[in-house]
């Protein structure tokens, strides 16, 4: 009675469970280290933000018509930001993480809200971020962000 085939079969089952595994282990750091940006932005501490951005990072802002280059600019963007916009957070929608060794893009939407003269406004939007591994962590090298067009009439 020979069992090579159904040990090889077995093999290739547990083999395939790993890959899939650890392919998606680091999609789940990728979208951990996003929803840190988000905690860190609810938070309204625009040093802990800033933290989440390589030192050479660049930031297309929602609501600045300036690149803002370097971790420094990218705090001082949220610094403006939690001041003109008291309470901002931001709520995730969809999102598609891909994953290239050492480098990840996380697109997607995400609607900002915050609290004016007692009324909460929001504003939808989406956006880039572009990932790089340092060490363990996962830092932002590039966001872009930009208010949700319209649909066409």
């Amino acid at each position: 009675m020979r069992t090579y085939p159904i040990a090889a079969f077995a093999l290739c089952i547990a083999l395939s469970s790993f890959i899939r595994g650890a392919l998606a282990e680091p999609k789940a750091d990728v979208a951990a280290a996003t929803s840190a940006w988000g905690q860190a932005l609810g938070d309204g501490d625009p040093e802990k933000v800033s933290l989440l951005y390589s030192e050479d990072a660049v930031l297309w802002g929602t609501v600045s018509p300036t690149l803002r280059s370097g971790r420094t600019a990218v705090r001082d963007y949220f610094a403006g930001a939690s001041k003109a916009l008291p309470g901002l957070k931001a709520t995730f929608g969809d999102q598609s993480i891909r994953v290239y060794e050492d480098a990840a893009v996380n697109s997607g939407s995400y609607t900002f809200s915050w609290v004016k003269n007692g009324e909460t406004k929001s504003l939808p939007a989406r956006y880039s971020f572009t990932y790089v591994k340092n060490g363990e962590r996962w830092l932002i090298v590039d966001h872009h962000s930009s208010a949700m067009p319209s649909p066409p009439k």
